[in-house]
């Protein structure tokens, strides 16, 4: 049994404002889903729901895991910056040489994002977002491809990347030395379990997962982190 990726959560102070940035520069539709609060629709069974959740937190440094986009051409390169500019977005310089092909830049909340050059072959077959890009180890690439049941798909120096065997965004982890954790993640992955909730918090425990108290109270969902301290959440069983 394995549990799914159900959608990534996103911490926002104007959880409308980066819902509307975010479905402009993706391309999806937004709703105010009753449960769910506001979401960006996928477009297809290959990506998955991107909920904003209201927060007061700060951002005290860069997040731990952030958006590598892709592109089709040069010409789409630019008018993917061009439209995030547009939108609210900003240039970051993060010391990244012109000669890597990839501009980064800053969603409205000072979130980093990439727009990645054509012909990156890492990122190819996969979808709008190529990657969540993630700071982590070696060994928490391998429970994430436990945790989901995906392969992993690059696995050298201690990096290592997972994939759905569907397709889709990848997840990736640059291996050490691994950037302290500044308070609670901005973007965490919520999990949605095949069968019994407490059955899957139960697995994700005996492959390393520990409990976490953030003041959820009687949700019905469970928080849990992963093996490098990054919150994520095992939804309630369907």
């Amino acid at each position: 049994m394995t549990a799914h990726l159900h959608a990534l959560g996103f911490d926002a102070h104007d959880p409308a404002r980066q819902a509307s940035f975010w479905g402009g520069v993706l391309g999806r539709d937004v709703v105010d889903d009753p449960r769910e609060g506001v979401v960006l629709v996928p477009s297809d069974d290959t990506e998955f729901r991107i909920r904003f959740l209201p927060s007061e937190e700060p951002k005290r440094g860069p997040n731990q895991m952030h958006f590598d986009l892709t592109s089709t051409s040069l010409d789409d390169q630019q008018a993917t910056v061009d439209r995030a500019l547009a939108l609210g977005a900003r240039h970051l310089d993060i010391g990244q040489r012109p000669e890597e092909g990839h501009v980064v830049l800053a969603d409205p909340e000072d979130n980093e994002f990439c727009v990645i050059g054509p012909g990156n072959n890492f990122l190819a077959d996969t979808g709008r977002i190529g990657a969540l890009s993630s700071d982590g180890t070696q060994a928490v690439g391998y429970f994430w491809s436990a945790a989901l049941g995906w392969p992993l798909v690059w696995d050298q120096d201690e990096e290592t990347a997972i994939q759905s065997p569907t397709g889709g965004s990848k997840i990736s982890w640059g291996g050490p030395p691994v950037n302290p954790k500044l308070g609670k993640n901005r973007l965490h992955l919520d999990l949605a379990p095949d069968g019994d909730q407490q059955a899957e918090v139960d697995r994700l425990l005996g492959l390393g997962a520990t409990m976490l108290d953030i003041g959820q109270g009687d949700a019905g969902w469970v928080v849990m982190a992963d093996p490098d301290g990054n919150e994520f959440c095992v939804l309630a069983s369907v």
